[in-house]
């Protein structure tokens, strides 16, 4: 059996050796419900918020079923420590293909004042890019009662990370509880992110990020600076995990009562195509059933 080169690169193709690099974000609640598997494998980076974990087994095991459970890794993880004021602490963690990406630093922000309740815990990753080498990342899970204290207070973070890194290339992520009753519109439209210029809101005011049928509200969001980065933007969106998995109401709230948001930033210009393992081994396989 021979094959020509056209099939080769046709089955190569088919691979899908895509050079487009996606980050999201999610409030995920349970972490050992194998559908997490399924949701963090969409995404090259994701920044898991509200990870209750006193223990330090949950992330491990988690990125044990991702690897068993998607091939285009392998997945390594970054998280923060516990972070809080009272017993009830949470961490950030960051899930990541580290064939695609690697942690170039990071540190949880010196928050001073003591005005977040969960202070960002920012890192900066290479990207497979020419046009944008490496990004910072900066997530932030909100208190409902200090949302726009707190969102005002990150235009500060971004300005200690634009200065730490000397990049202006900085996404800012994660669930804001920047809606509904948390938020008002009239003062979404005051805050210091939305009226500094350079900001970019990706995830639109309007699209629903929460699970339950009697919620309608942008809590979770993603908003980037930088004109790089900016112009990179293929796509922007919630995903409907129940609707995408099948899941009844309950089933879905039993992993999360929230979707993950998630932005995709494009292949070109400039982008090196970056293949799996599993991709990579094609050409020897062809080549021995030839």
């Amino acid at each position: 059996m021979s094959i020509s080169v056209p099939m080769l690169f046709f089955v190569l193709l088919l691979a899908d050796g895509t050079s487009a690099f996606r980050i999201c974000a999610f409030n995920a609640q349970r972490l050992t419900v194998t559908k997490v598997a399924k949701i963090l494998a969409r995404c090259d980076i994701t920044v898991l918020q509200e990870v209750v974990d006193t223990s330090g087994d949950a992330i491990p095991l988690l990125l044990r079923d991702l690897n068993r459970f998607d091939d285009s890794g392998p997945y390594s993880f970054l998280s923060s420590p516990l972070l809080g004021r009272s017993t009830y602490m949470e961490k950030y963690v960051y899930v990541y293909r580290s064939h695609k990406t690697q942690v170039l630093g990071s540190y949880v922000y010196d928050d001073k004042s003591d005005i977040f309740a969960r202070e960002p815990f920012v890192a900066q990753f290479s990207l497979p890019s020419k046009v944008l080498p490496k990004l910072a990342l900066v997530p932030l899970h909100t208190t409902p009662k200090d949302v726009a204290t707190e969102l005002d207070a990150l235009y500060r973070v971004f300005l200690n990370v634009s200065q730490h890194w000397q990049s202006e290339d900085v996404m800012l992520l994660g669930d804001f509880n920047a809606d509904c009753s948390s938020l008002s519109k009239k003062r979404q439209g005051e805050l210091v992110l939305r009226t500094k210029p350079g900001f970019l809101w990706v995830i639109q005011d309007g699209e629903d990020t929460t699970v339950r049928d009697s919620t309608h509200c942008t809590y979770d969001r993603i908003v980037i600076h930088g004109e790089r980065c900016q112009g990179l933007v293929k796509w922007a969106a919630a995903f409907n995990f129940p609707r995408s998995f099948q899941l009844t109401e309950t089933e879905a709230l039993n992993i999360s009562d929230h979707y993950p948001v998630e932005v995709e930033l494009n292949g070109s210009p400039g982008w090196p195509l970056v293949y799996s393992p599993v991709i990579l081994a094609l050409p020897l396989l062809l080549i021995g059933l030839s």
